[in-house]
């Protein structure tokens, strides 16, 4: 944060996530985050890594890690945002370890990731023009792939994005834009 800069006004059930864990109330701040994050946060995982059980194992991580550093906590950002932050970082972990064990080079999860979202979900389902985009999307390198899932359809203004993945805002533009182009690219090539 720059000088002059104020904090992020909290939003007041962020306030009483922050007050709850302050004053040993812990369990009633994880429950409480828990209910007021965990739909977001699940939808913004299952885009990443496709798969529910790994949507749901990394929601499980996301809110884990969370607990564990809540005490440190600055308040630089939101709680949505940090949030926001740790549930990415764990989606590229998994992808990274996922290629690992599989020794698949770096492009090539995008076909099981592919099949995965043919198989139908409650999620990703849809319309045929859904699934092209949903498949257009899958085939993007996964940190394009995060800044594309989080301004099209979390629709995070580039600040916000640019807090949560270190990366400046004119990258972000730049990376989201040329997401676009190839997103446009293969839904025409797919005709």
């Amino acid at each position: 944060m720059n000088k002059g800069e104020s904090k992020p006004e909290k939003d007041p059930v962020e306030r009483e996530i922050i007050q709850l864990f302050a004053s040993g109330a812990g369990d009633s701040a994880l429950r409480l985050m828990m209910r007021t994050f965990q739909q977001l946060l699940y939808k913004h995982i299952r885009r990443m890594v496709v798969d529910h059980d790994a949507a749901d194992d990394l929601l499980q991580m996301t809110f884990i890690k969370a607990w564990q550093n809540l005490g440190g906590f600055r308040g630089d950002s939101s709680l949505k945002t940090w949030l926001y932050t740790i549930a990415s970082n764990q989606c590229l972990s998994y992808l990274k370890k996922k290629r690992q064990v599989f020794f698949l080079p770096i492009h090539d999860i995008e076909p099981e990731l592919n099949r995965q979202l043919k198989a139908g979900s409650d999620v990703l389902d849809g319309d045929e023009i859904h699934l092209r985009l949903q498949s257009a999307v899958l085939k993007l390198p996964d940190k394009q792939r995060l800044v594309f899932n989080m301004k099209y359809y979390d629709e995070l203004d580039y600040e916000t994005m640019s807090r949560i993945t270190g990366t400046s805002v004119g990258a972000l533009k730049a990376s989201y834009h040329h997401a676009v182009q190839k997103i446009q690219k293969q839904i025409r090539n797919s005709d």
